[in-house]
């Protein structure tokens, strides 16, 4: 993405230049324009580099000279939207929507303000004008249907979701929406109907089980509330998210409950929240962060939305921005323990890491049974590569499995690649063994214990056939491919090694470490050119200053006649494994809780 910012900048620049020569022969205007192109220039770049609040102001900028420029007011009004600035949003969203009636995220905005005070025939007509497009007429579709029961016209609300022949996607969210409808309006009966039809779709999305069963339980069929939950649960990833555990304990509890939507403004939001929240997840960023923006417009203080936007900001690695949209969720929720690692955890990512140990031992003090905790802590010391620490909070979490399960191979697997990186193979083999023994078809430790034999001049068929696993599994992976590249290398099959390598560095082309073994590679196959182009690649990649000095050498002398065994040193994509990432980027959101 950044890259697709920088050339649609040079694209942009390249036209400007042909344009303020256009305009060169009015100098009284020519520094006029070059202030306008300059501020509409960097505000598309930083829009490119999803910094938002950037291009917010430098559009503002460049309203100031062209105020009437639809092009320019669009993006003005798209980012402060996206930013949350609705006083100013609000207001460019009616300069556009004159401009261009059409206009759909204007449109909608326009939409939620009139709904806001109450002018429900106005808030009808603009999300009617909204409904361009499959997104734009299920949007329009579903906020219609939440005036009409603000109005109370029921019926017509239930009408409008009759699904008529829209896709099959499009289906789930409105039968979901149909069954909160008729529970407001006091159609049980239509509400239960619904909702089966919605949790037989997919029993696997909280927010759904979690409506069904508050349902259930106002109906009085508690015992059918419960196996709702337990269900979703069993189902779900982990031990599933923190809100619909929540439920399940205060339901077994007897206590009393509420519907999940319980207002029109909140079935407003959830519409907002649902689809932002899916659409981020399948890759659309912008799109989809406006409407989380918009979930928060009606309900300010929605926890999933302001969880969902984060998560947005963590991907776009505004960790800073992150921080500050989960210090907005109100605290006491059950997502709270979740909230905070992921405060930490982008506390790391801004190396603040003492910052963010310290709140996660705050949160282990407080509660030392939880896994979740200890693994945050762990993987953020792996990632600092301060392994002897990690090593000791993995052994903590450890300890408190009693029967270990097949989703808990992690633990074993991340201190056993602590234990490698301390040179304890012993302790490491064991761990990775136990790992493997639990999640038999895990491509990381298929991978890891492969060719950590390999490497080490031992178990070499086996080895090779645990990392051949390792890529039939995922095959995709352009470090694992390379691990098997390598591990060719290291057992003298050249020619074979060339062709996984060159499958890795296609996979991952920016890769330093993958370029150089590659190089390696084509050298000993006698394709000393492409060798030597592979290390000048590898060298313009950055790679880490002890390895860039051996690449210089071999630029220089190429590599000795025969490779030499190294015994018990690891490669280095394998302690990159070990290390992983800084500060993982697990999803704090519906589908994918911290655990």
């Amino acid at each position: 993405m950044a890259c697709w910012g920088v050339a649609a900048a040079t694209v942009a620049a390249m036209a400007g230049a042909q344009w303020l020569s256009a305009v060169a022969r009015t100098p009284d205007r020519l520094e006029e324009k070059r202030s306008l192109l300059g501020s509409y220039l960097a505000g598309r770049f930083a829009r490119g580099q999803h910094d938002t609040t950037a291009a917010a102001d430098f559009y503002a900028r460049a309203l100031t000279r062209d105020p009437d420029n639809e092009v320019l007011v669009e993006q003005a009004f798209l980012m402060e939207a996206t930013e949350g600035d609705w006083t100013r949003a609000v207001e460019l969203a009616r300069h556009l929507v004159g401009i261009q009636d059409t206009h759909r995220m204007g449109q909608l905005v326009l939409g939620l303000t009139a709904f806001k005070s109450g002018n429900y025939a106005a808030a009808d007509a603009h999300f009617r004008a909204a409904g361009s497009g499959p997104i734009g007429e299920l949007t329009s579709m579903l906020l219609r249907a939440w005036v009409k029961l603000a109005t109370g016209e029921v019926d017509s609300a239930l009408e409008l979701l009759e699904g008529g022949k829209q896709a099959e996607w499009a289906q789930f969210y409105i039968r979901y929406h149909r069954a909160l409808i008729a529970d407001l309006g006091r159609r049980p009966a239509e509400a239960r109907k619904s909702f089966e039809r919605v949790f037989k779709m997919d029993s696997r999305t909280p927010r759904t089980a979690m409506a069904y069963a508050l349902h259930s339980a106002k109906a009085g069929d508690v015992k059918l509330a419960k196996a709702i939950l337990n269900e979703h649960l069993d189902k779900s990833a982990g031990d599933g998210h923190p809100t619909t555990r929540a439920l399940r304990d205060q339901l077994e509890a007897g206590q009393a409950s509420t519907l999940l939507v319980s207002t029109v403004q909140e079935g407003i939001a959830e519409v907002f929240y649902g689809l932002g929240e899916a659409l981020t997840g399948e890759g659309g960023i912008s799109i989809g962060a406006l409407y989380l923006q918009m979930a928060l417009f009606v309900r300010p203080d929605f926890p999933f939305a302001l969880a969902a936007l984060a998560n947005v900001h963590e991907t776009t690695k505004r960790h800073a921005e992150a921080i500050e949209i989960y210090a907005r969720i109100p605290r006491g929720t059950p997502l709270q323990t979740s909230i905070d690692i992921r405060k930490a955890i982008n506390l790391n990512m801004l190396d603040r890491t003492e910052e963010a140990k310290a709140l996660l031992d705050r949160l282990h003090g407080e509660d030392p049974a939880d896994l979740r905790v200890l693994d945050a802590i762990g993987t953020i010391l792996r990632g600092r590569k301060r392994y002897a620490e990690a090593v000791e909070y993995y052994t903590r979490a450890i300890g408190l499995l009693e029967k270990p399960e097949k989703r808990h191979w992690t633990y074993w697997y991340a201190r056993g690649t602590s234990y490698e990186r301390l040179k304890q193979w012993p302790q490491a083999e064991t761990d990775l063994r136990k790992a493997m023994q639990l999640n038999p078809d895990q491509p990381l430790v298929l991978n890891y214990l492969g060719y950590s034999w390999i490497d080490q001049n031992r178990n070499l068929k086996q080895g090779l056939s645990l990392i051949e696993k390792a890529v039939a599994l995922k095959p995709d992976d352009g470090y694992i491919v390379d691990s098997l590249g390598w591990a060719h290398y290291r057992l003298g099959n050249y020619k074979d090694a060339v062709r996984f390598l060159e499958r890795a560095v296609e996979l991952k082309p920016e890769d330093p470490v993958l370029n150089d073994h590659l190089g390696d590679a084509l050298w000993r196959v006698s394709r000393f050119r492409e060798a030597r182009f592979q290390w000048q690649q590898s060298l313009s990649l950055n790679p880490e200053p002890e390895d860039a000095e051996k690449i210089k050498a071999k630029l220089q002398k190429g590599l000795a006649e025969k490779p030499v065994v190294r015994g018990q040193k690891k490669s280095r994509q394998a302690a990159r494994a070990a290390a992983g990432k800084k500060g993982a980027q697990t999803k704090l959101v519906p589908g994918a809780p911290v655990q």
